[in-house]
Formats: structure tokens, sequence, C-alpha cells
């Protein structure tokens, strides 16, 4: 399990670098921006965008700490697709 103290680190850094969050059902949540991300005692909310061509909505994704399995630093090519 992951800390709600672990996700802090990573959305409070400075220079603030975007990171993954992997969750136990191989769900990867992508933090592109410190403001994108809440952070409780027991669960994150993260802003997820959509591309700019999906008829998609953009929506806000509430995880349970206790389903988090990693917390890493991401490559910005991998974010973007290119990787």
């Amino acid at each position: 399990m992951i800390t709600s103290r672990k996700v802090v680190e990573y959305v409070s850094a400075k220079p603030f670098r975007p990171f993954l969050i992997k969750m136990a059902s191989g769900q990867r949540l992508e933090v592109c921006h410190p403001e994108n991300v809440l952070v409780g005692r027991t669960s994150v909310r993260n802003f997820a965008p959509t591309a700019s061509d999906s008829d998609e909505n953009e929506r806000w994704q509430d995880v349970l700490l206790l389903l988090m399995e990693t917390v890493e630093a991401a490559n910005l090519s991998v974010l973007r697709g290119k990787g």
C-alpha cells in the first residue's frame, strides 16, 4: 500500500516532475501537474483531461490508497504517447 505521504512527496517536489500511479487493477493514472491532484488520508483524486479531438468529457478519478501498487516518476515521452 502507498501512503498519502509518499504521494504528497511527488506532488510537492520542487521542481515538479510528472508521475504515474499504478493500480492493482493494472490501470495507470498520469499526474502531469500538481494542481491536477488532491491527496486525502485514504484516497487520491486526479483530474484526467481528454484529448482535444475526443468527445469524452474531462473527469476526476477517485482512487483508494489501498489499491495503489506503485508511484513513480514518469517519462514525459511516455505520457505523450511517444514511448
